[in-house]
């Protein structure tokens, strides 16, 4: 670990396979990182674990970017909740990973200080916009990360990259210190080699934190105790607008022998239907470019940030700043929720997409009121896509999220594993559970993970 992070971020894995994947942004000091004690204190469950974070959650010591220029070695004056409670575990910060500026992206390629690339091919995607902390723990740097999920941002990295992701239900994990880019939508989420693992990170960082108005109060449930319980006798529901005939072939292969496994574990699978699951791309980039525009006001060259030099009055200022700060993509969420919420059109677009939510949220609902403890999805359509594949097409871009952004539009939690590969690129399976239901959906993904390990022996 020592003489990963001497160096630049770059390196190889354990088994010399790869370098040049470009995860990190920034790395702790070496002699600031405390050795693991072997005499573990049990009060400090993560002691010594090496954890990465993504570069939107605010850190006392190292800077806090989002993965932007326009933040170009600004260090917070305070940090976020999720990394307090990580350090107050035993958890050890080891440095900020790379992302897509402010985390508008699926691809980890909309960074301003460079692409992050798949370990498992130099050619691919790690997904995004969480990729780098995918990545660095696909690589094998850090047996766990955290990362934000506003749309998929958890899931889809962990499906490309081949390890556990999960965003828990909305307001379960504090906000606080995660630089907004759709508030109603983002989700601070771990990642880890394993089910275990990332439950072990959950259970530390959340809870009800007062500085937050949306996290959920009273005491945070118990992960770990039940994690072991297995499915027998659970039902899982296969919505069937997420088994469509474009799916890929490798991943429609993977996930059906998932399904198989799921049975095998004595689990009762049938299919369903949620038959708005069509609205739900549109309606989340409406809303998330909607909250992105209002939230990105703030960067404006006067307060923080960079602030151009002989910029004639203020509206100069502004425009300089925000111009040459903000790469592409931020650029064209900005104006697409500007326009969404501008005078005559907020109630034909911002209006009908909240309808929409609000419309998903109640499917989901009936659905799980009527037996079904789980569902069962592929996380992505298809396996990780090719560097520079998907940067002319945003739509193209936007819809490898199809899967992933209805858990956020209904705040349920949801979780990718792996669960097979094709061509030997990984493909992730998504499960979903009611909201609040956090400990259920681990469980379910602990027995399943297992099942396919051929390790279940319940």
């Amino acid at each position: 670990m020592a003489q990963i992070l001497a160096g630049d971020g770059h390196g190889a894995t354990s088994d010399g396979v790869i370098e040049g994947i470009h995860a990190f942004l920034s790395l702790a000091p070496v002699t600031s990182l405390p050795g693991v004690d072997p005499d573990r204190d049990p009060a400090l469950p993560l002691q010594g674990l090496p954890v990465a974070v993504k570069d939107n959650l605010a850190t006392l010591e190292l800077p806090t970017t989002c993965g932007s220029r326009f933040l170009e070695g600004y260090v917070s004056p305070f940090e976020a909740t999720a990394v307090r409670r990580l350090r107050r575990a035993g958890g050890v910060v080891v440095g900020k990973t790379n992302m897509d500026e402010f985390g508008m992206g699926s691809s980890t390629e909309f960074s301003g200080y460079g692409v992050t690339r798949n370990p498992h091919d130099l050619t691919r995607v790690p997904g995004g916009s969480s990729g780098g902390s995918a990545a660095a723990v696909a690589a094998g740097w850090v047996p766990a990360a955290l990362g934000s999920d506003t749309g998929g941002s958890v899931r889809q990295p962990a499906a490309f990259c081949g390890v556990v992701g999960m965003k828990p239900t909305y307001g379960r994990v504090s906000r606080f210190g995660l630089v907004a880019f759709a508030s109603s939508l983002d989700q601070v989420g771990v990642f880890g080699r394993n089910v275990r693992d990332a439950a072990s990170v959950l259970q530390a960082i959340m809870g009800w934190d007062r500085r937050d108005s949306t996290s959920l109060p009273g005491s945070a449930p118990d992960l770990l105790s039940s994690l072991e319980v297995g499915l027998r006798g659970r039902t899982v529901g296969l919505p069937r607008e997420y088994f469509h005939a474009e799916l890929d072939p490798g991943v429609a292969r993977a996930c059906d022998a998932a399904v198989e496994t799921l049975k095998a574990l004595g689990a009762h699978v049938r299919e369903v239907s949620l038959p708005l699951t069509h609205l739900a791309i549109p309606a989340y980039y409406v809303l998330a470019t909607a909250e992105a525009s209002s939230n990105l006001a703030r960067f404006d060259g006067v307060r923080y940030g960079i602030r151009p030099a002989g910029s004639q009055g203020i509206d100069d200022l502004y425009t300089e700043a925000r111009s040459r700060g903000f790469g592409p993509e931020v650029k064209r969420r900005i104006l697409l929720g500007t326009f969404a919420l501008s005078a005559g059109f907020q109630d034909a677009y911002y209006g009908r997409a909240q309808k929409a939510r609000r419309l998903l949220a109640q499917e989901f609902r009936h659905v799980f009121a009527s037996g079904v403890d789980l569902l069962f999805t592929p996380t992505t359509p298809t396996p990780a896509f090719a560097l520079g594949e998907r940067n002319r097409d945003p739509m193209e871009m936007y819809l490898s999220d199809v899967f992933t952004v209805t858990a956020n539009l209904a705040g349920l939690p949801a979780l990718s594993l792996p669960v097979g590969t094709e061509k030997g690129l990984p493909v992730g399976g998504q499960l979903l559970a009611p909201f609040g239901e956090d400990a259920l959906l681990l469980q379910g993904a602990r027995a399943l993970e297992k099942g396919l390990r051929g390790e279940w022996d319940g």
